[in-house]
């Protein structure tokens, strides 16, 4: 036995797993999720943005956190050599969430340790590396899961993983939340360092993960792929529906990062709103979003994702588009209404999009080559949602001095009454503009051929078929229950959950 078995007898791969070893690593994978959402939870989201914004971030510094993370995701490139080099995934996981996670505790002391002109860009750097060093890991992961958890449990599995943390992780923001209110309460000139004691506990919570991890088995590595990704980005292009379905993808998500990573500054510094109410929010939206992915699982599984896509990409964009009337200009009695309507929509049509455009690249890419190109389709996504923040941020400082109204004016014997039907100021243009590219995405998607596609219309007919047979009965308590069912039932398994929801990066 040599020196580093003796010492870490644990992390070395396994030639082949027992049915029992298999059971005892998914409870632990299950463990493992659970504390790596509370860690992203209380690190990451609303969190972080705040955090920023305490240490006097501009729109462009935040457009550049939001594009940290996928440019980030860029090293599992080189990192795949190294994964197939060592040969010890559970062994890289281990190293890089270590490493990462204590990363944390590095950022939590910049507002105890730093003067403000220089807390905010060490700030960036360590995120920078904590971002990087957990893009190597999740290469890793990914590929140990997919020889870990049986296929024929695949989504089942990840769908109630993700569910756990999903509610664990709701409790912790709210408890957060309140936090921050009575910290700030309390230390109205030090509200920074409540974020960095959240940050803390975030940390020993990750740190329980990485036990987790540790007690994982791990089966051998196959022998691994030795084509470039040059040749399979060449190869791919040259095929018409991959090249249609890559430019969909990156133009839907150029307006999706474009928005998405803003509403949180423009909740705080323009409606001016409790951190404890938009944690709530969120809170709604993540869990309207939970309860409609049966909904859109059973459209995908009768029907097709670009059907599903078709029907859940106009709503999240009217979503966006209907943030411009939240101030008018300024907050109105309506406003904390319409935000509660738009987070529904927003949760209820996230749902959709995430299932439908995870899964039409697993659909329409070849067997051979599916890994390759998934690859590509995962790099373009990747500098897409890198770029789109950035410029984000740069176009709302750009428009920060703009208005544009449109006012109808009634005059009638010397009385005059003026109704403001239009008022779009800085941040309004920029969700205007984010809407207009995630139609133009749209129109791009009707180009895409998928096998099975149906017309969105038969399916909306569909569902006012199921919904007006099944009122029919509202009055019962039988009716009640049967409206709980999903009106498009082609199959009783559950959907699958994207990889991306799976396990945070």
């Amino acid at each position: 036995m040599s020196e580093r078995t003796a010492v870490v007898p644990s992390l070395n791969p396994q030639q082949a797993l027992t049915p029992e070893e298999v059971k005892k690593g998914l409870v632990r994978v299950i463990g493992d999720g659970v504390t790596t959402h509370a860690l992203i939870t209380l690190t990451g989201g609303i969190f972080i943005v705040a955090f920023a914004l305490q240490m006097g971030a501009s729109n462009t510094v935040i457009g550049l956190l939001a594009a940290i993370p996928p440019l980030a995701a860029l090293i599992q490139l080189p990192a795949v050599s190294l994964i197939n080099r060592i040969r010890n995934r559970r062994l890289i996981c281990v190293a890089t969430s270590s490493l990462s996670r204590t990363l944390w505790l590095g950022i939590a002391a910049v507002p105890f340790f730093f003067l403000p002109d220089v807390a905010l860009p060490v700030f960036i750097v360590l995120l920078m590396l904590y971002m990087v060093i957990s893009a190597v890991g999740q290469c890793a992961w990914s590929s140990w899961m997919r020889d870990l958890v049986p296929r024929e449990i695949l989504g089942s599995f990840f769908s109630r993983r993700w569910s756990i943390s999903m509610s664990v992780g709701i409790i912790l923001s709210l408890a957060a939340g309140y936090f921050i209110d009575v910290w700030g309460t309390a230390h109205p000139g030090s509200i920074v360092t409540g974020y960095s004691y959240i940050f803390v506990a975030g940390v020993i919570v990750g740190y329980i993960g990485v036990y987790f991890i540790a007690t994982i088995p791990e089966p051998r590595m196959d022998t691994p792929d030795k084509t470039s990704f040059l040749a399979t980005f060449r190869a791919s292009l040259a095929q018409p529906n991959f090249r249609r379905l890559l430019r969909f993808l990156a133009l839907w998500n150029f307006a999706v990062n474009l928005a998405a990573p803003f509403f949180t500054v423009y909740l705080i510094r323009n409606i001016h709103l409790d951190l404890s109410l938009i944690i709530g929010l969120s809170v709604l939206s993540q869990v309207v979003s939970v309860l409609s992915f049966p909904l859109w699982g059973a459209i995908i599984d009768r029907f097709s994702n670009k059907t599903a896509l078709s029907l859940a990409g106009p709503l999240f964009m009217i979503a966006i588009l209907g943030w411009t009337f939240t101030t008018m200009p300024g907050p109105t009695p309506l406003t904390l209404p319409l935000l509660v309507i738009l987070h529904a929509l927003m949760g209820l049509s996230t749902a959709g999009v995430t299932l439908s455009s995870g899964y039409i690249g697993l659909k329409l890419v070849p067997r051979k080559t599916a890994t390759a190109q998934l690859a590509v389709i995962g790099v373009t996504n990747s500098l897409v949602a890198g770029i789109a923040p950035v410029i984000g941020g740069l176009c709302v400082d750009f428009f920060a001095a703009s208005d544009l109204e449109w006012t109808l004016t009634w005059r009638n014997s010397g009385s005059v009454v003026a109704l403001h039907t239009l008022s779009l100021q800085n941040w309004d243009f920029f969700f205007v503009f984010a809407f207009v590219i995630g139609l133009l995405s749209l129109h791009l998607l009707a180009y895409v051929q998928e096998e099975g596609e149906v017309d969105r219309r038969l399916v909306v007919q569909e569902i006012l078929v199921q919904v007006r047979r099944e009122m029919r009965n509202f009055s019962t308590a039988g009716g009640l229950r049967l409206m709980l069912h999903l009106p498009l039932t082609a199959t009783e398994k559950e959907s699958p959950v994207p990889e991306e929801v799976q396990r945070l990066p």
